[in-house]
């Protein structure tokens, strides 16, 4: 073979594994990816024409708000000013003849007036005052009875009460003189000693909040149909407890220990039973025993003998000539009552003295002028200017504006036309007992 030809051949074969080695051709390389976004605050605009309609409308806003306070400041001045400005309709009394003081009454014992303060509870005030005089009248002992314990106990029944009506009885402060022996009956009494009934640093008592707690409280039981006796029962002992707190089981006094029920019977000696409630309305046969038909009666008695008015008044008289006192309930919302003079007298422009009578004051009764809004507690009497005065020990505040504190002089008028009723023992009206109705 020719040696070109050899050699060419040579350069083939050794060649051969150098081309079968030789890698295949890479794919084409994958198009770049596009960038990618990323986030960023920026502030945030804010429309210029909008901005300018907000901030008209916060101007127009803020006028109208200081146009409202405006007037609702010059109405609340101008009210004030009102109440600054109020008078009441009363008459002068410069010329009136009347006792100079309590020491021209002739007295039965009892403890100095007692101030209900910021309460609705003269019913207790007034009756507690009433049994301390009938202690000391039939036992000589001068005992100081806790007003505040029956307040606590005349919640927990009318509690006990609204909800056996079902939420159809008042709930409110007030209520009448024959509650406290339907309450001592149940629940006993205490010495003031025993139960203040209060927890005020200065001893006055502030029921406001406590009346607040109890109609929302009622108004709860009705909303939600809570009609279980002991459970309302239980949560109202829980506010009383809170706000006046909680009365004794037990207590020492004079050296010995009692309960509630045996303080009553043993260190009273009053028999409840040996009372009774006057009154004098033409709404219901005489000498017969009907309903006081007004709220603070919530629990309906029936216990009141109505009898003619002028036997009516002559027993009060009687038993105030006798040393007895009696439990007086009725209007005190008068023109001729006025604190700053201690006196309550019917004046002749609202009736003449001849004119005033069953007639006169039934009138009263039925129209509404004469009401159930206080109740005094009556311990003496005196004659003076041709007229019976009876002296009045009053809880409430205006008897505290005068010159003797606590005490006002009812003038015999006042009393047979205003005055509801009185509780008085039995003993002092049993002839008028004797003529009740078969």
């Amino acid at each position: 073979m020719p040696r070109l030809a050899l050699a060419g051949l040579l350069a083939v074969v050794f060649a051969l594994p150098a081309l079968a080695a030789e890698p295949a051709a890479a794919p084409p390389a994958p198009a770049p990816s596009p960038a990618q976004d990323h986030v960023k605050y920026v502030p945030k605009y804010e429309d210029p024409l909008l901005k300018e309609m907000e901030a008209a409308d916060a101007k127009r806003d803020e006028a109208e708000e200081a146009a409202t306070a405006k007037i609702r400041a010059d109405r609340k001045a101008a009210k004030e000013a009102e109440k600054a400005a109020r008078t009441t309709l009363r008459f002068d009394m410069s010329k009136l003849v009347k006792p100079a003081g309590p020491q021209a009454f002739k007295q039965a014992f009892h403890f100095p007036p007692q101030a209900q303060y910021l309460t609705n509870t003269c019913w207790s005030f007034s009756t507690t005052s009433f049994y301390e005089s009938e202690i000391a009248r039939l036992t000589g002992r001068k005992v100081k009875l806790s007003e505040i314990y029956t307040v606590y106990w005349e919640w927990v029944e009318k509690m006990r009460g609204f909800v056996r009506t079902r939420g159809d009885q008042p709930v409110a402060e007030g209520s009448e003189s024959n509650a406290l022996p339907r309450i001592w009956k149940q629940y006993g009494i205490v010495p003031l000693s025993a139960y203040p009934g209060t927890k005020a640093a200065d001893g006055r008592h502030d029921h406001a909040r406590l009346a607040q707690r109890m109609e929302s409280f009622a108004r709860w039981i009705k909303e939600n149909d809570l009609w279980d006796e002991d459970l309302v029962a239980t949560m109202t002992r829980a506010i009383l407890d809170r706000e006046i707190g909680a009365p004794p089981a037990s207590f020492e006094f004079e050296g010995k220990t009692y309960t509630p029920k045996s303080f009553l019977d043993d260190a009273t000696k009053l028999k409840l039973d040996d009372y009774v409630e006057m009154v004098s309305t033409l709404a219901d046969p005489f000498y017969t025993f009907t309903e006081y038909k007004y709220p603070d009666n919530w629990w309906r008695s029936k216990e009141y003998y109505n009898v003619p008015l002028d036997e009516w008044y002559a027993a009060l008289k009687r038993a105030l000539s006798a040393g007895y006192t009696v439990a007086v309930g009725g209007d005190v919302s008068e023109p001729g009552i006025n604190g700053f003079e201690d006196a309550a007298i019917v004046p002749s422009f609202d009736v003449p003295q001849e004119l005033i009578g069953q007639d006169a004051r039934e009138l009263r009764i039925n129209n509404g002028t004469t009401d159930d809004d206080h109740g005094l507690h009556a311990v003496g009497i005196a004659q003076a200017g041709g007229h019976d005065w009876i002296l009045i020990k009053d809880s409430g505040r205006s008897a505290r504006w005068g010159k003797f504190e606590g005490y006002y002089f009812y003038r015999d008028d006042y009393v047979k036309l205003k005055m509801l009723g009185f509780t008085v023992h039995k003993d002092v009206v049993k002839d008028l007992l004797a003529k009740q109705a078969r």
